[in-house]
């Protein structure tokens, strides 16, 4: 009599308990974003749960099939919403999955555990269903053709070394075309520049009387002035003396000189070296020289060229009694 007493009064406390759980409105709802799709594509399902913050709960454990026919793609986390009532939230979870058998597809109703207070229950979705279609054939037209795979563009890293190919090529083909025909006129394939007709010396002064004429270091322009006089010196001990002057340096062109001193003599040494030193310091460091070494620069140029140019060999004159004499003894031979 005393045990039928307790079972009763404990079936009416747990029913107790399970209505205050009930009275916590825990709604679930499962949804899809689709109910019609084609074979193969994925549709997005949804659970979602609003509880009071103080309840434990556990989502479903959603398998990798869901049916038959029916296959999960992928899971994602679950996501925490919050309500204008701080008390309360919302938890959800989504699932891409998707079918390749067409027809109409049930998805089964999903259970959620709830722990409250010590106390245990669960919670039931609604099932849903989707349909799947196929493509539509059209049989009408007959069997047709597989389409081409697309063509992918060609990016400029594919092609750059068939570019750079072409051009070796290209290049060869015109070296080679450019040998024969010189090897046909029958001159050297690479030669040095002729030298001026004119003599060097003659060229040089007039390069001078022309930079006289413009009066440069008067008008302010220093460095055009020590740049065209150093040119001027360098163009002519190149024709002069055979010295590549124009593309060494001034210490190079000097130690040529000092090393064949029978080239010049000392002052002419002197002159060459005032001129080069003098330009290099006003080209590259900037020096402001004297009006006193503008004039100096000019003079040295002048004195330099006319002290080392080449002598001038004039045919001997033959005088009047010479050729007369000359006549006189070939008729006596005769």
């Amino acid at each position: 009599m005393k045990s039928g007493i307790l079972y009763v009064v404990l079936i009416v406390l747990l029913s107790g308990s399970l209505q205050q759980l009930k009275a916590q409105q825990v709604t679930v709802k499962a949804s899809i974003d689709s109910t019609n799709i084609l074979i193969g594509d994925q549709i997005k399902l949804v659970l979602e749960i609003e509880k009071p913050k103080n309840m434990d709960v556990q989502f479903p454990l959603i398998p990798d099939t869901l049916g038959a026919g029916i296959e999960v793609v992928q899971r994602l986390p679950v996501d925490t919403l919050k309500l204008e009532n701080k008390e309360r939230e919302t938890l959800s979870q989504s699932y891409f999955i998707t079918s390749f058998d067409s027809g109409v597809h049930q998805i089964p109703s999903f259970y959620f555990k709830l722990k409250f207070d010590r106390m245990l229950d669960s919670v039931a979705t609604k099932a849903l269903s989707f349909q799947v279609f196929t493509m539509k054939i059209d049989t009408t037209k007959g069997p047709v053709d597989i389409k081409p795979p697309y063509s992918a563009p060609v990016s400029l890293k594919e092609v750059t070394p068939y570019i750079l190919g072409i051009i070796l090529i290209a290049a060869i083909l015109f070296f080679i075309f450019y040998y024969i025909k010189w090897k046909k006129k029958n001159v050297p394939l690479f030669r040095k520049p002729e030298k001026p007709l004119e003599p060097a010396h003659i060229i040089a002064l007039r390069e001078l009387d022309r930079i006289k004429a413009q009066k440069l270091w008067q008008s302010e322009k220093i460095k055009q002035y020590y740049s065209e006089v150093a040119d001027t010196v360098r163009a002519y001990i190149e024709n002069r003396f055979d010295i590549p002057a124009m593309e060494q340096t001034s210490a190079e062109t000097i130690g040529v000189f000092k090393q064949n001193k029978e080239l010049i003599d000392g002052t002419s040494l002197d002159q060459i070296q005032h001129i080069l030193s003098l330009a290099d310091l006003v080209k590259f460091a900037k020096y402001a020289p004297l009006p006193d070494d503008n004039n100096l620069t000019l003079m040295n140029a002048y004195f330099f060229v006319n002290q080392t140019k080449k002598a001038e060999v004039k045919a001997p004159e033959k005088s009047v009694g010479e050729s007369d004499g000359a006549v006189e003894e070939e008729v006596a031979v005769q």
